[in-house]
């Protein structure tokens, strides 16, 4: 049993183009770069920086915005150079699978459909929740959630997932014009907004910029939980701001980032994928960046992080509120509603995709893999992704495990940043159209801030992630390993082998059978009297 064996560049290669497994390239750079945006620009675009400055970092959110804006953008290098080396469904997994091995691959496969299932879970949800307050603000009154036996049912959630699912079944190209459309009008209101609340800037509210790091509570068991896996390593007391406080706030704002490991996926619909990757990855990279600095800015130039940390929730709105504006709630509610319907088309679409080449390769069922003869999409796998989300975010308490999106996220940006060295090793024929700069250092040096981004995560997200880890180890081993294809292959070689080195070994014990015959024969002759 090896658990090391690679499948080659050339095989994933031709399992893309099997029929009736296969998709159809259709999306162009623009479509990249606002796919990009699109799952990149949410509502956290309102939350998490005010959440981050509140709790973490102060005024100097800014720069955790920078640190996870360039950790980003050296994990998706090597995600660019490995997706124009090899472009087929299924991102990190695909390339961990070339380089490192099975298990591994499989690994960075479960870790991916946590990220992408968990967030299109907790974003379906809070995309209910947020229609119930555009509702509120109309006037009319509709909760968020209905209750069934003494069950909440978040029926949001469902009606978004199902749009989506029904566009995404229907064509990629499809989904990717109706993105493009709620994609630009979410980018007017941002501008709006940060227009606006620069209007009520104040530069005294930017004083301390790094505020002194601070105790968080007195200890005991929930402290230890919330705080950082870094600082219960370390034995560090938990606390916020200071130095610490910022890469703390770099890893919570960390989630802005995550949607461009899954434009990855989308490698095998791209069109001349070596060149539309790597402008369309970067180009939505950079918009991000740009607006959520921006956002940041303008949100703690607006109130002092002090009143921010005040207030148990604090977004967007806090500020506006803080300032005698309260017409901008309705702008950041229209805008958040639309912001996380885009997010969630683009995770589903992604989370399918991933699961798609897990299915190829024989590590899931196959038949996952089958795809439409008409719209060459994975109908059935879509139909199914959708439905799981849909329970999950309309039935649970899935907004819990909201820190679990970025562990896995940023698990698969390690592999994918070491990756890099192990396939330049084994393959330096391969001539990709795009390739990390400064040689290993920058692939190196990626892995380190994403692994150092992980540490910076709660205690508690790490236990969760180390059941998961055992939850995917006990598949793997019990259906994947036995059902995978270049196990079969393996398997088929060795027979194959076997059974030349068992005929040989025939023909030879024939050979030395005949010679010992004609040996005995000659020898009788020799004895028998003329």
């Amino acid at each position: 049993m090896n658990l090391l064996r690679t499948k080659s560049i050339e095989q994933s290669m031709a399992d893309a183009d099997e029929p009736g497994r296969k998709l159809k390239r259709s999306l162009s750079t623009w479509d990249l770069m606002i796919m990009g945006v699109a799952v990149a620009v949410g509502a956290g675009i309102f939350s998490v920086g005010a959440k981050a400055a509140a709790n973490f970092a102060g005024p100097a959110v800014t720069v955790s915005f920078a640190i996870a804006a360039v950790t980003c953008a050296l994990a998706i290098m090597c995600y660019a150079e490995f997706a124009t080396a090899i472009p087929v469904a299924g991102s990190a997994y695909v390339f961990t699978y070339a380089t490192m091995g099975e298990v591994l691959a499989w690994i960075i496969g479960w870790n991916l459909i946590l990220e992408l299932f968990t967030a299109a879970a907790v974003i379906a949800k809070y995309w209910g929740i947020y229609l119930s307050k555009v509702f509120a603000l109309l006037g009319a009154d509709v909760p968020a959630a209905l209750s069934l036996g003494g069950v909440d049912l978040y029926w949001g959630a469902f009606l978004i997932v199902a749009i989506f699912t029904v566009l995404l079944v229907l064509g990629t190209k499809l989904s990717a014009r109706v993105g493009n459309i709620f994609t630009l009008i979410k980018i007017a209101v941002v501008l709006f907004v940060i227009v606006v609340g620069f209007t009520y800037v104040k530069f005294e509210n930017y004083s301390p910029f790094v505020p002194a790091a601070e105790p968080t509570g007195a200890g005991g068991t929930v402290d230890v939980l919330k705080q950082s896996f870094f600082g219960f390593l370390t034995g560090a007391a938990p606390a916020q701001y200071g130095t610490l406080g910022i890469f703390a706030g770099a890893a919570l704002v960390f989630f802005a980032f995550i949607g461009f490991d899954v434009v990855a996926t989308s490698a095998e619909e791209v069109k001349n994928p070596q060149k539309t990757l790597p402008r369309g990855i970067f180009g939505g990279l950079a918009v991000v960046t740009v607006l959520y600095i921006l956002v940041s800015l303008a949100l703690t130039g607006m109130v002092s992080y002090s009143e921010l940390a005040d207030t148990k929730n604090p977004t967007l709105t806090t500020a506006f509120e803080a300032v005698g504006d309260t017409s901008a709630a309705k702008v950041i509610a229209f805008g958040s509603l639309v912001g996380l319907t885009t997010v969630i088309m683009v995770l589903l679409m992604g989370l399918s995709r991933v699961v798609l080449a897990m299915s190829r390769d024989g590590l899931l069922p196959r038949s996952l893999s089958k795809t439409s003869e008409k719209r060459s999409t994975p109908a059935r796998l879509q139909v199914i992704c959708g439905a799981a989300v849909a329970l999950v975010a309309g039935l649970t308490n899935v907004d819990l495990l909201e820190e679990m999106i970025n562990i896995g996220t940023l698990s698969a940006f390690v592999m994918v940043s070491l990756g890099i060295l192990v396939l330049r090793k084994k393959r330096p024929d391969l001539k990709p159209a795009f390739r990390v700069p400064f040689g290993k250092v920058l692939p190196v040096v990626s892995a380190v801030l994403c692994l150092y981004l992980m540490t910076n995560l709660a205690v508690e997200t790490w236990i969760f992630f180390a059941i998961w880890l055992v939850i995917g180890i006990i598949i793997y081993f019990s259906y994947g390993q036995r059902h995978s294809r270049l196990n079969e292959r393996f398997t088929e070689a060795k027979e194959a082998v076997n059974g030349r080195a068992e005929a040989a070994a025939a023909v030879t014990a024939d050979d030395k059978t005949s010679d010992k015959t004609s040996d005995d024969e000659d020898e009788f002759s020799s004895a028998t009297p003329r």
